[in-house]
């Protein structure tokens, strides 16, 4: 598996260890503009790989991304405190078409991840900008803010976290949601599970629904805010695309795609449950809904198409 990181700032080189350190790649590229930065941070990871995997990493240009089965674009001005990812958008789109058209000439056969914000913009701008087929191009949308969701409900349920399956949709933004009916912690559902466990040892901490979806929404300004940007969860997030990608077995996960008539939604790039498999995007999931989820889908929809109508593709 050869992989092509765009962008060797903090989001892309961790991106780069994660995957040597899990294995996920044979071959990795780091593109950057700024090429001493590149090749700084391709020498300083492959001086770990004799504990880690048997990959080879090295800075270049968009020539040496020829025969990549997979890229991920990181590049993109970075989110600053207080700022919403939908601010970043006429800027990031702009890079987004600088890249476009250089990177599709040496690896037309790639599979594309976007990962900058807003990344269901992005993931769109990239589509139009390229005509590449829909399902060789996705986001990682809301697999960040969805790993976030399992990671509280764990703590509060006191129980693994892989077995905790609940799933955020939309945007990847301020417009996402919970699917709470849809949520189980191994195929027991939410709302039954506290009673299942009635005579165990532990029981589940007392939470407000609401209270959990602003921890979700909110953990990335709040690490920003800290730290100045996120890290190991997004390149955790691709470094997990990656992997279902080069494996012989689809997953579901919540990838951010274009959506062509399902959920009666058209012409708009956000998260839904989605099959992604070694070809990229098998089909998106249209899973049974609450009547309260299927609008506030909708309502994420027009938030973003909303948003394209007033950039300057």
């Amino acid at each position: 598996m050869k992989v092509t990181i765009i962008g060797a700032g903090a989001v892309g080189s961790t991106t780069a260890y994660s995957l040597l350190a899990c294995e996920a790649a044979t071959e990795v590229v780091l593109i950057d503009i700024n090429t001493t930065k590149a090749l700084g941070e391709a020498l300083d990871i492959k001086q770990a790989t004799p504990f880690l995997g048997n990959c080879d990493i090295y800075a270049g240009d968009y020539r040496d991304a020829v025969g990549s089965q997979v890229v991920i674009i990181t590049s993109g001005m970075g989110r600053k405190p207080g700022q919403t990812r939908l601010e970043l958008v006429q800027n990031n789109v702009g890079i987004i078409k600088s890249i476009s058209s250089e990177i599709v000439k040496y690896a037309p056969d790639a599979t594309y991840i976007l990962v900058a914000n807003p990344v269901d913009i992005l993931t769109y701008a990239f589509l139009k900008y390229t005509g590449l087929p829909k399902n060789k191009v996705f986001g990682t949308g809301t697999v960040l803010d969805t790993i976030r969701l399992r990671t509280r409900l764990a703590e509060i349920y006191n129980v693994n976290k892989k077995q905790v399956h609940a799933n955020v949709l939309g945007e990847h933004g301020d417009s996402s949601f919970v699917a709470w009916s849809t949520a189980t912690i191994a195929g027991v559902p939410l709302t039954e599970f506290p009673e299942s466990i009635a005579n165990a040892y532990t029981l589940p901490t007392e939470y407000k629904r609401e209270d959990v979806e602003n921890y979700v929404r909110k953990s990335g300004g709040k690490i920003i805010s800290r730290k100045g940007c996120t890290v190991y969860g997004i390149a955790t997030s691709s470094m997990q695309i990656v992997k279902t990608i080069s494996g012989n077995t689809e997953s579901l996960m919540t990838v951010s795609s274009l959506h062509e008539g399902e959920y009666g939604l058209n012409d708009v790039c956000l998260s839904s449950l989605t099959l992604v498999g070694s070809d990229g995007v098998r089909s998106i999931v249209t899973q049974k809904l609450s009547d309260e989820e299927m609008e506030k889908l909708y309502k994420s929809a027009e938030a973003l198409k909303s948003v394209i109508k007033n950039v300057n593709f």
